[in-house]
């Protein structure tokens, strides 16, 4: 895939890149490494410094950077928005709260018997983020900014078709008087990162995608040894029991699967309603589908994944109740898309729908509900509606790494991220986000 900014709406190559040449790359290899060995002596004071400082210029530049990120992969400018504060939010967050997170941690002493044990947390080095096109912005500072907090220096390969957005970045950073090159933006092709992970200079890798490159990245650093971070796709089930709230989750559901045109990991997949309430639920979700704002897709591609799993599902037995289709226009258009009657075994639950479709299964009771929500080897994020003892009873019987109840699930700096299964492994964020790529080292002092 050539390394360019295509506009989703018109289809319309906007600027292309080459990228980086052997030599190019190993002289940025080489200067990650001398910066790793002089920025992980600084202070903590001065990193949390660098990361307000870089959070206020996404502040100041929020309105040129909005149109940067909707021109590259079509996300409307009042998403594009919400996606640059959130990012202030958490370089703030980790600018005030690492300190504390990566402190060291007393042990007990007497039980070895030494004066003095305790945990410290080393920087592992120069890290390696591979990441994904759908939140440009977040997606790359909810690694960079704890990575960077805790003393390591970072390298960005980021999406083919986000490359002004990644180059934005690493100018942030520098903007922001980070020390040169701890963060770097490297436009290099799929091909390429092999080279980069099996560099000795390159101590970790985390990747956000899909789980075939998960097992790419993941197969290569274990023959490597290198520590991994991998959040990959996610299939998640958004339970509504008999006792819910419909209203309120026919709203909710609908911000959960359509947000960023359905175009998410974390997005609601698969709609589980009790039977008794599956004909309300339906009712409510359409109406509120009726008032989105349409977004392209980002690609063509993914937008031609969309309708052929669309297709397939209704030729599996699946009713459509509306869209199903692309949009004649220009850009990568599909109409907002509502399945029901979709059971196990169709294309739609089966596979991750990764786009502006929704797919709706009754469930005859709990026990059912909780079997087609752990009927998919994903296992990212669950939300569960009900009143809250019910809910919650139910939702601990499925599979997850986060479980919201009578909420959608969302990413925050203060809670940790990551999911289980063909998800991935290792947390991004809070506390065991920052920890991940650092050498948790036992210090005994006799």
């Amino acid at each position: 895939m050539p390394i360019a900014t295509v506009d989703p709406t018109t289809g319309r190559t906007l600027k292309t890149f080459d990228a980086l040449t052997p030599a190019e790359l190993e002289d940025r290899l080489s200067r990650a490494e001398a910066a790793a060995r002089s920025y992980r002596r600084t202070s903590f004071d001065q990193r949390a410094q660098w990361c307000r400082a870089a959070a206020d210029l996404l502040d100041a530049d929020t309105d040129s950077l909005a149109e940067l990120m909707t021109t590259e992969m079509g996300k409307t400018l009042a998403a594009s928005r919400a996606e640059i504060g959130k990012c202030a939010t958490g370089l703030r967050y980790y600018a005030e709260h690492a300190p504390a997170m990566l402190a060291d941690v007393p042990a007990d002493a007497d039980a070895v018997g030494a004066s003095t044990a305790f945990t410290h947390y080393q920087p592992l080095g120069v890290v390696l983020a591979v990441m994904p096109w759908n939140y440009p912005l977040w997606q790359a500072m909810r690694f960079a900014a704890p990575a960077l907090m805790a003393g390591n220096v970072g390298l960005l390969k980021h999406a083919s078709n986000v490359p002004q957005t990644a180059l934005w970045l690493e100018e942030l950073f520098r903007r922001a008087g980070f020390p040169a090159d701890v963060f770097q933006t490297l436009l290099i092709g799929s091909d390429q990162v092999e080279t980069v992970l099996r560099d000795r200079r390159v101590a970790a890798a985390t990747l956000t995608g899909s789980t075939p490159a998960g097992k790419a990245v993941a197969a290569i650093c274990g023959e490597e040894l290198k520590p991994t971070v991998l959040e990959l796709g996610g299939s998640d089930p958004f339970v509504v029991l008999a006792d819910a709230e419909v209203p309120l989750a026919a709203e909710t559901a609908v911000k959960a699967r359509f947000a960023n045109t359905g175009q998410s990991c974390v997005c609601a997949k698969r709609f589980i309603v009790a039977d008794e309430v599956a004909d309300e639920f339906l009712r409510h979700f359409v109406d509120h589908l009726a008032l989105l704002e349409i977004a392209p897709m980002a690609r063509e591609d993914l937008r031609d994944a969309i309708v052929r799993q669309v297709e397939e599902s209704v030729a599996q037995g699946a009713r459509l109740v509306t869209g199903g289709s692309a949009i004649d226009s220009p850009g990568w258009y599909v109409e907002p898309t509502v399945l029901v009657d979709v059971e196990p075994g169709m294309t739609a639950f089966d596979e991750e729908t990764f786009g502006p479709v929704a797919t709706i299964t009754r469930a005859r009771d709990d026990d059912h509900a909780v079997e087609l929500a752990n009927a998919t080897t994903f296992g990212l994020g669950a939300s569960v509606w009900g009143t809250s003892d019910h809910a919650l009873a139910v939702g601990g019987r499925i599979r997850s790494g986060a479980l919201f109840v009578n909420a959608m699930v969302a990413s925050d700096p203060r809670l940790p991220f990551g999911g289980i299964g063909r998800s991935g492994y290792g947390r991004e964020l809070s506390a065991e986000g920052v920890r991940e790529f650092t050498n948790v080292r036992t210090v005994v002092v006799a």
